[in-house]
């Protein structure tokens, strides 16, 4: 095992799940991973979450954070800033194949969905008084790693070599740079030599101004078309998707296409990560 330098290069934070999301100068980690996280979700009226897998659209929907509050803004609509959690009807949703406890936040952010995306939706907030949503401990072992309405895990690393090595292959093909919003992160790495060198990262410790927050990196990020939807238009292509599946099929992961490593935490909750901070990654070969 050996260590490398590493920096903080940005930091996401997704609102609401398969949304735009925000990238802060710093973001306080909570349990669930950085706050506010996935904390909202957009579901079918008989509460089955939807994504850009399903609706592409939903890319064009922006997020910011107003306090301990949310505002939507998409093309042509006015604002929507939604009631607050306290205010939401008890509902349960299913995310994958999870089912949790929610709020269901009003008639009116459903009409504002519909009128975004063009069917009837709900938008809800995670319930955080109800038993914790887990990671699978088949990747976590004895950590416990609580989730909100994530895919499964807390937080996602991905690296600027990564996305750099994936640009210049598209470049020999002819094809325009993607950002690195199209992957979702939480946290993205400066310092790493090799192209996807967080597939080697076993923890990755910062030391912030209320002591260190340790990352336990454990599962390869198995992409799906979300990739491919264009951030600016909302439409479906087939790129990134084509060019990663023909270098990134991962044997871990039964030939699955990866890109970033899904991570847990093992200390820290309620410090604070910053763009820029330099932190430390423990290699295991």
């Amino acid at each position: 095992m050996s260590d490398l330098t590493v920096r903080i290069a940005s930091l996401y934070v997704h609102p609401v799940k398969s949304c735009a999301g925000v990238s802060p100068a710093q973001a306080l980690l909570s349990p669930t991973g950085l706050q506010h996280d996935r904390r909202w979700m957009i579901v079918t009226p008989d509460g089955q979450f939807v994504t850009q897998r399903q609706l592409p659209r939903m890319a064009l929907i922006r997020t910011a954070l107003e306090g301990d509050g949310l505002r939507l803004d998409a093309p042509g609509l006015p604002s929507l800033r939604p009631a607050p959690h306290a205010a939401g009807r008890p509902c349960r949703v299913t995310v994958w194949k999870d089912e949790v406890a929610a709020r269901d936040l009003g008639d009116e952010a459903a009409a504002w969905l519909a009128q975004a995306l063009g069917q009837s939706l709900r938008l809800v907030a995670f319930e955080p008084e109800q038993p914790p949503r887990l990671s699978s401990r088949d990747w976590t072992g004895d950590l416990q790693a609580p989730n909100h309405f994530s895919d499964g895990f807390p937080v996602l690393v991905t690296s600027t070599a990564g996305l750099q090595a994936l640009n210049r292959r598209l470049a020999e093909r002819g094809i325009a740079p993607v950002g690195m919003e199209r992957f979702r992160p939480n946290l993205v790495l400066d310092g790493l030599e090799d192209a996807n060198g967080e597939d080697f990262i076993d923890e990755l410790r910062f030391e912030t101004a209320e002591g260190p927050v340790v990352l336990k990196l454990v599962k390869p990020c198995v992409r799906c078309t979300i990739p491919s939807v264009d951030p600016r238009t909302g439409e479906q292509g087939t790129e990134p998707g084509d060019t990663l599946s023909s270098y990134r099929a991962d044997s871990r992961m039964g030939g699955g296409i990866t890109f970033g490593m899904n991570a847990v935490i093992v200390e820290g909750v309620g410090r604070t990560l910053a763009v820029g901070m330099p932190g430390e990654a423990s290699l295991a070969f």
